[in-house]
């Protein structure tokens, strides 16, 4: 049972950093169902590798277990020693628990930033279930290859093995890497060599922060890694649901309103501002069929539903509890037939590669990215400019520079709670041309709401058109 974990790039040494493990020292941990040895396959300033072996005593593991047949040996022969399973997981959070925990003393920063990696997990159990290792592992930003073999050459009529060696590849933190693989190895083989109580609800938690929330096959995972536990598996899921409060693109509604927020004579709110400079940015597009991407409460595509120009509209949203209001708020099940017809509503992140968003002649991203995390801007970059590919993108954010005429808010305060950025008109200015610069794009700069002077206006809008 082997994991290889590679680092390209440059001082690749430092692995060993991250790792906690010297590279010229090979190391042997005890486990409870046998030996873990971690060493070096290579060693350099542009390419390390780091290898984690496991050797189970197939007696040893059988010996005494409840349920175990007098004679048989069923017990003895089997695939647990070779097929990477839970007992990888296992030892991947046994040996390198400080590095999945994204801790580094020495080199922190090194810990914080993503990295050139590769794992190549070998004899990993597919059973006839090949796109299945694509359809988990590829939305998490990875560049997926397997090699098969045949179970005996000397027999090639016996088909394939059931066992491929599985690498993946791309720009990570270490700790990422190492949390994806411990998640999703026994997703793969749902064998596990332990009893699941209730505390795996916790663990899976805990070990997919940050990503398996918003997995476009998050209920597949769950089931899968929870197998016969379907409670747990129906409880993790909507626990998660629950959690999910604030959706990517959803806002408070008295969030922000045109002009000081002092002002007693309120003017137009400049939600209603925003969303109808974008309905008439996509009608002036001459789309035809549109994608509201974090549509929160689909206050935008319900007023793009009447309109003839518009055959058709998806909302997409990563939270389904904000997806459930918003059929609700839009009165579907009442809804007229030839408005339903062209109305698709459906769960997905614009952090993840999904072949739904493609096919649209303009996508909204109305208030979203600055709910994301800074560090994961180019995935969303990369899903929205170059695999949806829309002809026009229509993107909405805060002008951080305009805060100052909101006195509720003290001196540096984000809008909301949830923002985990806000940029000025020069920041936002400058991303919109290296996006341009890097996907074949042009953009129009435009703002909305009542103009400051000195700081701007409340909202800035990039219209982003596919050169030809």
């Amino acid at each position: 049972m082997l994991l290889t974990i590679t680092m390209k790039g440059k001082n690749t040494q430092e692995l060993g950093y991250l790792l906690h493990k010297n590279p010229y020292r090979p190391q042997c941990f005890e486990l409870n169902f046998g030996k873990a040895y971690v060493f070096y396959t290579e060693i350099s300033d542009n390419r390390t590798t780091a290898a984690l072996l496991l050797d189970i005593n197939p007696i040893d593991f059988a010996r005494g277990k409840k349920g175990s047949r007098d004679g048989g040996l069923f017990d003895y022969v089997n695939d647990r020693p070779y097929a990477a399973s839970s007992f990888m997981s296992s030892a991947i959070s046994n040996v390198f628990s400080t590095a999945m925990s994204g801790k580094c003393t020495k080199r922190q920063e090194l810990a914080d930033m993503p990295l050139d990696l590769e794992a190549v997990v070998h004899m990993l159990p597919i059973r006839g279930e090949e796109s299945l290792v694509y359809e988990i592992f590829e939305p998490l930003g990875y560049e997926v290859s397997i090699e098969k073999s045949v179970l005996d050459e000397k027999f090639p009529e016996w088909g394939e093995s059931c066992y491929i060696d599985l690498t993946i590849k791309g720009r990570v933190r270490l700790c990422g890497l190492l949390n994806h693989l411990y998640t999703l190895i026994p997703v793969m083989d749902k064998q596990k060599h332990y009893y699941i109580s209730e505390d795996e609800i916790d663990k899976l938690i805990k070990h997919g922060e940050g990503w398996l929330d918003s997995h476009p096959a998050k209920n597949k995972i769950i089931r899968r890694y929870f197998d016969m536990r379907k409670s747990y598996a129906n409880r993790l899921i909507n626990r998660l649901i629950d959690d999910e409060t604030v959706s990517e693109g959803s806002m408070s509604e008295n969030e922000e309103t045109t002009g000081n927020a002092d002002d007693t004579n309120k003017k137009i709110p400049l939600n209603t501002l925003r969303l109808e400079a974008v309905k008439n940015a996509v009608l002036n597009s001459g789309a035809e069929s549109v994608i509201d991407i974090g549509c929160g409460e689909c206050r935008l595509t319900s007023m793009l539903l009447p309109e003839k120009q518009i055959k058709n509209i998806t909302a997409a949203d990563v939270c389904v509890r904000v997806l459930e209001r918003a059929k609700e708020r839009l009165n579907y099940d009442r809804m007229m037939p030839y408005r339903k017809n062209k109305l698709t509503l459906m769960q997905a992140s614009l952090l993840y590669r999904d072949k739904r968003f493609k096919g649209f002649d303009a996508a909204c991203v109305i208030e979203v990215i600055e709910h994301i995390d800074i560090q994961r801007i180019p995935a969303l970059e990369r899903v929205l400019f170059e695999y949806a590919v829309p002809h026009t993108v229509i993107l909405t954010t805060p002008n951080k520079e305009y805060n100052v005429n909101y006195a509720a808010m003290e001196n540096g305060e984000l809008r909301h709670t949830d923002h985990r950025f806000e940029w000025t008109r020069e920041e936002f200015k400058n991303w919109c041309e290296q996006v341009c610069e890097k996907f074949g794009y042009r953009v129009e700069i435009s703002y909305i709401g009542d103009v400051d002077e000195k700081y701007g206006s409340p909202t800035q809008m990039g219209v982003f058109t596919k050169c030809e």
